[in-house]
This record gives structure tokens, sequence and C-alpha cells, in this order.
């Protein structure tokens, strides 16, 4: 494990959050997400914010659009289980939209959360398998507003940033000139330094 000395979510500098009620039209969400780069957007039901339903994956809803497999006018409910056009979808074998799961316990990641604490999540999530959770929501403490999305790739570009694997390599045979006064003699050419 990285010792990140001290460094926390806040650190990360996330963007802020687009979190999108599910009554939003396809094609909008693609559009708000390619504005902002972002490949995972939180969905909340359209009468509370602080409902979070799933997310949507921009990476396997961006093919169907392509292939024109979906109405980009519809909303985005119709991706969730049960929707009208989800048959279609499921013809792919991935949903663009995942559900978060009713009763389960969720881990809270605020930005006060250590990266230590972040790093330790996503290797959780992991799992034997090699699958699980690449990306956590930041929410505040009460969990009532998503303030970011963390993906375990933020993590990895921070630590290399922060913490370069490839420092200069020290030299194996240091040595040390002289000052220019001494020059003339015997003494001034560069010498090994004894460590």
């Amino acid at each position: 494990m990285v010792d990140y000395r001290g460094a926390t979510v806040e650190d990360l500098q996330l963007s802020p959050a687009l979190v999108l009620p599910v009554s939003t039209s396809i094609g909008t969400a693609l559009q708000l997400a390619f504005e902002r780069d972002f490949s995972i957007l939180p969905l909340h039901s359209p009468s509370s914010r602080a409902n979070l339903l799933g997310w949507l994956s921009i990476d396997e809803l961006k093919p169907l659009a392509e292939q024109g497999k979906i109405d980009l006018d519809a909303p985005l409910s119709v991706l969730m289980e049960g929707g009208a056009d989800n048959e279609a979808v499921n013809g792919t074998g991935k949903k663009p939209v995942k559900e978060f799961k009713k009763g389960r316990k969720y881990e809270v990641i605020t930005p006060s959360t250590p990266l230590e604490e972040l790093e330790t999540f996503f290797a959780r999530q992991k799992g034997p398998g090699g699958s699980g959770a690449f990306f956590a929501l930041v929410t505040d403490a009460g969990r009532k507003f998503v303030l970011g999305v963390v993906t375990s790739e933020d993590l990895q570009k921070f630590t290399h940033r922060r913490f370069p694997s490839n420092p200069a390599p020290a030299q194996s045979n240091p040595t040390v000139a002289l000052p220019p006064s001494l020059a003339g003699s015997a003494a001034a050419t560069a010498q090994p330094l004894a460590v």
C-alpha cells in the first residue's frame, strides 16, 4: 500500500458530479457526458436528488446510440429493469444503466476520506474474481448529495503524479569538482567521493 502522507479524496481535485434524473432524455445525457468528459453519471429519481437509483455507463451507452438501437428522445428510465426498450438493450448482453441494490449497506466516501481507505475500498470491491466497483460516489457525510465520482484510475493517476515510481537514478561513483582557484594543482582534478 502506498503511503499517501495524509492525502484525502479532496486532494484528487475531482470535477463536480453530474447527477441526472431518470426522466432526462438519453440524447441529453450523452451530450452532457461528452461535454464534461464523464464516463459515469449517477441517476436519481425525478422526485428527489437524494434518492439515487443507479448509474449510467456512457461507454456502454455510446455503441447502442451509434448503432441506432435506442431512441435518443426516450427517458433514461427505459434503460432500467422493466423499461419498455430494455429488450433491445438486453440483446447486447450489457445494460448501460446499473441499478443500486435496495437494502444493501454502502460505504460512505466523503472528501475527507483518507486515500488509504479509498485504496482499500477498491481492493475489497475487486475481490478474488478480478471484477467489481471501479468507481465510488463521493458524498457529503449525510449522504444527501453526490459531490463527485472517483475511479480507481483517478487514484492511480494521483499516485503516479505525486509519487513517481522512477526517481532519477543515483550515480554509482559520484565525483566532486574542486573550485577553479585550485585548478592549477594536481588536487584540482575531479576526484571520486568517498562514501
